[in-house]
Formats: structure tokens, C-alpha cells, sequence
């Protein structure tokens, strides 16, 4: 993760995103740190012109469960893109290894098997008060990046297709 604000972007920067309907995954998990991470992205995406009622948000437990639910958003809404929000913070097992290893090849996967993209936006940090401070605190919110890449990326993909 960044360590900059970069949630600040440039609107001008920013695609217009009022035809566009986009997904939502959202972990349960560490649900102080991903509910702030839900609404940064939620209204990123409203400030884009994204129609409240082309968001579709669904929860899922645990950020291990992101894949799947991201691959079920997109199979059964025809959406523009989705974003999978969690957060997983460092323990003192190597459950956090596997975890972050496992969604991030689960939604690297997803970006090459279906025609929209996932974006990942799951802190994975040491502890908590870094995700905290990436949910809202002093390095932005990574909710609100990860509806600015959606955006963008959706945008390009379109611009393809042309």
C-alpha cells in the first residue's frame, strides 16, 4: 500500500461514470475498517455520476470469500466492474500469508477470466491502526481509490470496444 494520500485525486482525471453500474464485495471481517472502506467507495462513486441504484453492494464473511463473491456479482448482474474491499491485518500465524496470497490470486484470476475488471481493494497491513489509517485516516481512504481505478478502468475498457 501507498503511503501518500492518494485518495485526493483529480476530478478532471476522473471519467464520467453515469452509464456505468458497478459491484461491491465487502468482508465483514475487521467491519469498523471495511464499512469505511464501503462508504469511501460508495460515494467516489456517486460523486462520479454513478446512479445510487447501479451499485449493487453484497457481503461476504471473510476476505478469503471475496473471490467467490466477486465472481458471483459478475455472472448474475451485468455490471461494468467490481471492487472487492477487506482487510486483513498481520497475526501471529501464517494465516495472514495464505489469506493475502490466496484473494490476491483469486481476483488476479477473475481480471483474466471475465470481460470486466475486479479491483482489488483489500488493506493488508500489520496492524490495526494502519488500517485505520487507510480507511479514512491520515493516508485517505483506499475505498475511495478503488472506486476511482473501477471507474478508470471500466472507462478504458469501453473506449476499447470501440
Amino acid at each position: 500500500m501507498a503511503t501518500a494520500n492518494l485518495s485526493a485525486c483529480n476530478p478532471k482525471s476522473v471519467p464520467d461514470a453515469s452509464e456505468m453500474k458497478f459491484g461491491i464485495v465487502v468482508s465483514d471481517w475487521n467491519l469498523d475498517i471495511t464499512m469505511a472502506l464501503l462508504d469511501g467507495a460508495v460515494k467516489t462513486l456517486k460523486k462520479h455520476g454513478t446512479a445510487e441504484g447501479n451499485i449493487v453492494v453484497k457481503h461476504v464473511p471473510g476476505s478469503f470469500e471475496l473471490t467467490l463473491g466477486a465472481q458471483f456479482l459478475a455472472e448474475y448482474d451485468d455490471l461494468d466492474g467490481v471492487i472487492c474491499l477487506g482487510c486483513v491485518i498481520q497475526g501471529e500465524t501464517p494465516h495472514f500469508t495464505y489469506i493475502c496470497q490466496s484473494v490476491t490470486q483469486g481476483i488476479t484470476q477473475l481480471n483474466l477470466e471475465y470481460n470486466i475488471p475486479f479491483i482489488f481493494g483489500v488493506l493488508t497491513t500489520e496492524n490495526h491502526q494502519q488500517a485505520i489509517d487507510r480507511a479514512g485516516g491520515k493516508h485517505g481512504n483506499k475505498g475511495d481509490e478503488a472506486a476511482v481505478t473501477v471507474i478508470k478502468m471500466a472507462a478504458l475498457q469501453r473506449e476499447m470496444e470501440k
